[in-house]
């Protein structure tokens, strides 16, 4: 079975990306069957069938965390961030105040309402 959702041609990423992909992907479709399989529990009115369905979501949330390992292993910034956001307690947003913000050496996009490039008054 070929990977046929890459944003560029296969040929022109390397192994390493094209297999953070495969990892990224399969996350992202385990964690879509822990949805669906918690939905139809939920709404299952036999107990013995929602009992199946609800051991079918765990095996895909083992499945998930170890895809989760897996991209962690492979990826820096993953690390960095699963051991700056899991298994710490209080309010999650405020993990990021505390820390000093964005790292400078990121490349995600600023939010707000500020492109990030601070203000032009002034610069004639």
């Amino acid at each position: 079975m070929s990977d046929t959702s890459f944003h560029e041609p296969p040929e022109l990423l390397s192994e390493e990306t094209r297999d953070l992909h495969r990892g990224i992907v399969s996350l992202c479709e385990e964690l879509e069957a822990v949805d669906w399989y918690q939905q139809r529990a939920e709404a299952c009115i036999d107990k013995e069938l929602r009992a199946v369905i609800t051991h079918n979501k765990n095996e895909e949330i083992e499945h998930a965390m170890m895809l989760l390992e897996w991209i962690r292993r492979h990826d820096s910034a993953f690390d960095a961030n699963i051991a700056k956001y899991l298994g710490g307690t209080g309010p999650i947003i405020a993990i990021e105040a505390s820390s000093g913000g964005e790292d400078p050496n990121s490349t995600s996009t600023p939010t707000g309402d500020s492109l990030g490039i601070g203000t032009l008054r002034g610069s004639k």
